[in-house]
């Protein structure tokens, strides 16, 4: 077989000395080895600087770029195995290498197609970046919340607010809707008062409004602001509707509580009341008198 035009002149330069046959070895050895060099020098120099500055374009954050970075290095690392294997002449070992590797890849997919569809997830949490380390978020319904503490391909580390840690894994994660309250400056909170039906809904409503005004951790823009959306059986639901800025879980519970307690303390002082719910039985023997103690 001929040897390909880059073995060629090191194989004569060095068959006198070594005979023709281990001379091709040595030389295809040298060219497969200096290809892989190349590539190597090539990516430190000049490829990795390359996708370094596409990633911090794209606002990624550092534990993102890391694993990114590292992906593109073994894809060109990759690349340059296989142009090594035909400049030095290892066509057909490159064939049988690659059937081998396409089908040892077949059975490794089907082994680890749990393992792959979280990286692919993680590849799209990186990617679109839904949420980031530091956010809180809730997922599955509201079933589950917590803050992110570590993104990885594989699984997300989420501390929950009982100081729990859960390992999620990535798809989960990607397959429904996650809610993320701190991905924006400003959050707004929801809070329903109740108030007795023979109320004055007006003060009430006033009541509510000056307290979060009174607040500093409450915007003035958007003003808060009180809509009735209830009639229930025991009251009138009056819904209040604040905004705060820079929002966290613990800015949202403290504000939230703080907010509440001091609405409830005025609507004692001024006789409007947060009534109970109120039940009455009745049924086909209902005004019975009921037995005497004692009587059989």
């Amino acid at each position: 077989m001929p040897l390909p035009a880059q073995v060629d002149p090191i194989a004569n330069a060095i068959a006198p000395v070594l005979g023709d046959a281990l001379a091709e070895t040595i030389a295809a050895a040298i060219v497969f080895l200096g290809v892989i060099v190349l590539v190597v020098l090539a990516n430190r120099a000049l490829i990795s600087p390359i996708v370094g500055r596409v990633l911090d374009e794209r606002g990624l954050e550092p534990h993102a770029r890391r694993p990114l970075a590292k992906i593109a290095s073994i894809i060109v690392l990759f690349a340059g195995v296989a142009v090594a294997f035909g400049l030095a002449g290892y066509g057909s070992f490159l064939r049988s290498l690659a059937t081998i590797a396409a089908a040892a890849t077949l059975a490794i997919g089907f082994a680890l197609q749990e393992v792959i569809r979280n990286f692919v997830a993680g590849i799209f949490i990186y990617t679109d970046r839904p949420f980031r380390i530091g956010d809180w978020i809730e997922w599955d319904n509201g079933t589950h919340s917590g803050v992110v503490e570590d993104i990885s391909f594989r699984v997300t580390r989420v501390r929950t607010f009982d100081n729990e840690l859960l390992t999620v894994p990535n798809y989960e994660l990607t397959k429904g809707v996650v809610k993320n309250p701190v991905a924006k400056d400003t959050l707004r909170l929801k809070f329903l008062f109740g108030i007795d039906y023979e109320d004055d809904i007006d003060r009430a409503t006033t009541i509510i409004v000056e307290e979060a005004e009174k607040r500093d951790d409450v915007l003035a823009d958007p003003a808060p602001s009180v809509r009735l959306t209830e009639l229930s059986d025991s009251y009138v639901g009056l819904q209040s509707r604040i905004w705060i800025e820079n929002p966290s879980r613990a800015d949202f519970v403290k504000t939230r509580g703080e907010y509440v307690t001091a609405v409830k303390q005025r609507f004692d002082e001024e006789d409007i009341t947060i009534p109970f719910p109120q039940r009455t039985v009745s049924g086909r023997d209902a005004w019975e008198e009921p037995a005497a103690f004692g009587d059989v």
